[in-house]
């Protein structure tokens, strides 16, 4: 008497781990992959500014990215999300406001050129 609810435990285990695996899959199939406001993967970047000087930035695909100078110092934490098409980071630092970017879209070789609402231009391209 004891060996059958024990079964039907053993049972009901391994349904209860397939349907918790189909969820899952489920959820990451819906969940569209973040890219910016032309269609480029998150990913990382090289970032050339006005001036020649070359960052990277790092743009994960859970929303948050990094910036750094060309030594790899990270210059700046933020967030990251399209808004009315543009590409917006905000920095993690308390206060801070969204800072926008116009991309032109990308060539064979996934180059683009952003501005910033400020009418800053820079050119990334995406690092193996």
């Amino acid at each position: 008497m004891l060996a059958a609810p024990l079964a039907l435990v053993a049972c009901a285990e391994p349904a209860a781990e397939e349907e918790a695996v189909i969820d899952e899959a489920l959820v990451e199939a819906e969940a569209p992959a973040m890219t910016t406001g032309n269609g480029s993967p998150a990913g990382t970047y090289s970032v050339t500014m006005a001036d020649g000087s070359i960052g990277t930035s790092m743009l994960n695909a859970d929303g948050t990215s990094q910036s750094m100078d060309a030594e790899g110092n990270v210059v700046q934490e933020s967030t990251w999300a399209i808004v009315d098409g543009k590409t917006c980071f905000t920095s993690i630092e308390e206060g801070s406001e969204p800072e926008c970017w116009t991309e032109s879209e990308p060539d064979e070789t996934g180059t683009f050129t952003a501005t910033s609402d400020d009418g800053e231009i820079v050119t990334v391209s995406p690092q193996a």
